[in-house]
């Protein structure tokens, strides 16, 4: 019993490693981006480096959501010492791909390949949740919700990392070298994973056959409800957290960046505490207000001009996004226990597809934005220094404003539910038929 416990532990640091990994990856991608854009983007097409850069960064988001679709499917038979194994390999080879572009090849063969080492980058994160989720849920089942609050509260932890070297070593190092401190955690999360033992298959412990588990989500149509909503919290959170640094640094006279780690402190710390809010109010009750406030704060970004009122918005913001990842997890794994990992993946790819259809649609919006601000294409082309910098601020309102309308459709979403499964107990919840 006393080796069980131990294995717990140490699964479950691996777990935060692995997410905390893929966490520093993803902000430090954010943080590299402008420079990114100026240096190897700008010079191969200036009218839509925009799209481009959102498309190479949510490359990223599609190879996720794949690999969570896929590795959730058949995470028993790869295993999760291999799934977390290559994982931590992909950390490495993903971010050595995108340094290396620019000594690879010309012209837009180095988009490919950036856009190839990201998709890598996004493998390695969807092989990383397609297990830790049904880990974490395996060895804390009497706990679930806290549990999975307080291992993604290790997300905006990799964030804020990822963000800080981001910032302090702009001046020190080119993007490139910052880009490679990737490596540090990744080599560290293979060597764990190398040495820790796993328990046994998910399903093999509880029985569930791989049929069973696989129809669990179609015999019980409700859950693509969740599946749905898991799409729009998605996109309210992770891809105004990519864009943010392009978007906002000029316009509201600080480094985007630095918003972003400022909302994931707030995340950092607020998801220790979840689990028990969620307790009390319930799981759609947490998400209804979340949506509320994430409104609320997009639509303060969209606005934001000063330092002040963008800490206020983003404080908003951040404060309606933080819980709302792992508590989506949570209620899946709570409503659906026979879907096992495969229904956690689901979710899970519904939250990276929405990243990769949303984040071009913003780049695409503020290409759009910016040359009718400025008059057509040649004018754009045409402006230089502060009247560039004016209509890019501009476009990058519109695009944010936009976005806002996501969360008011979660709460239409999560209000429905959360009147439909009033007074009705965790057991009723995981066995009613939909």
């Amino acid at each position: 019993m006393a080796e069980r416990t131990i294995n717990r532990s140490r699964l479950f640091w691996l777990g935060v490693l692995a997410l905390f990994t893929a966490a520093s990856s993803l902000a430090i991608r954010g943080a590299i981006a402008s420079g990114l854009k100026s240096e190897w983007i700008d010079p191969i097409n200036s009218l839509q480096a925009g799209e481009l850069l959102a498309a190479a960064l949510g490359a990223a988001f599609l190879s996720f959501s794949i690999t969570v679709f896929v590795a959730s499917a058949f995470l028993d038979q790869i295993g999760m010492k291999r799934c977390l194994l290559g994982a931590g390999f992909c950390f490495i080879f993903g971010p050595l791909l995108i340094v290396f572009a620019g000594h690879l090849a010309t012209g837009m063969t180095i988009y490919t390949l950036v856009w190839l080492g990201m998709l890598l980058s996004g493998i390695g994160w969807g092989l990383t949740e397609a297990t830790i989720n049904p880990l974490t849920a395996q060895l804390y089942p009497e706990d679930t919700t806290h549990r999975l609050n307080v291992l993604h509260a290790w997300f905006p932890g990799g964030i804020i990392v990822g963000g800080l070297i981001g910032f302090f070593f702009s001046a020190t190092l080119p993007w490139q070298g910052i880009m490679a401190l990737v490596l540090v955690p990744a080599i560290a999360t293979v060597v764990l994973a190398a040495t820790t033992t796993f328990p046994p298959a998910l399903r093999a412990e509880s029985g569930v056959s791989f049929g069973e588990m696989v129809s669990e989500v179609f015999r019980r149509p409700s859950f693509f409800i969740w599946f749905g909503a898991m799409f729009l919290t998605a996109a309210s959170e992770l891809a105004p957290g990519q864009w943010i640094d392009v978007a906002l640094t000029n316009r509201v006279g600080m480094r985007g960046i630095l918003l972003l780690v400022y909302v994931n402190a707030l995340m950092f710390v607020f998801r220790h505490f979840a689990g028990r809010l969620a307790n009390k109010i319930s799981n759609p009750g947490l998400l209804w207000v979340s949506s509320l406030l994430a409104g609320i704060g997009l639509f303060m970004l969209a606005q934001a001009q000063t330092p002040v009122t963008a800490v206020l918005a983003a404080t908003i913001w951040g404060l309606g996004v933080c819980v709302m990842w792992p508590t989506m997890l949570a209620s899946v794994a709570e409503r659906y226990p026979r879907g096992g990992s495969w229904a956690l993946g689901l979710v899970g790819s519904a939250g990276a597809l929405a990243s990769f259809f949303v984040l071009p649609l913003l780049g695409g919006m503020f290409d759009q934005a910016k040359i009718e601000f400025a008059g057509g294409p040649e004018a754009f082309a045409a402006l230089t220094g502060a009247a560039k910098l004016a209509v890019e601020d501009a476009a990058a309102s519109v695009s944010f404003q936009r976005l806002a309308i996501l969360p008011v459709v979660l709460l239409v979403v999560f209000g429905f539910i959360w009147l439909r499964e009033r007074g009705k107990s965790r057991a009723q919840l995981a066995g009613e038929a939909a």
